[in-house]
């Protein structure tokens, strides 16, 4: 599961928790664990609050949980 996590934030480049939750059919709970694994490896990073995902901007960005690949 972590390294499709992986592959899929390296070709998306940038995701949001709740879509990765649907994505991969897992509590956002769940995905925070691996997410920070991920981070404390230096593969992804959280970006700060407010930052815009880049969508349909029809979510509040102060909900938006987003996540970038670094590598």
């Amino acid at each position: 599961m972590l390294t499709e996590l992986s592959q899929y934030l390296r070709t998306q480049q940038r995701a949001a928790v709740r879509d990765l939750s649907y994505r991969f059919d897992i509590a956002p709970e769940a995905l925070r664990g691996m997410l920070d694994l991920l981070e404390q490896r230096g593969r992804i990073r959280k970006l700060p609050a407010h930052t815009p995902c880049g969508g349909c901007t029809s979510c509040d960005p102060a909900q938006i949980e987003l996540y970038e690949w670094v590598g």
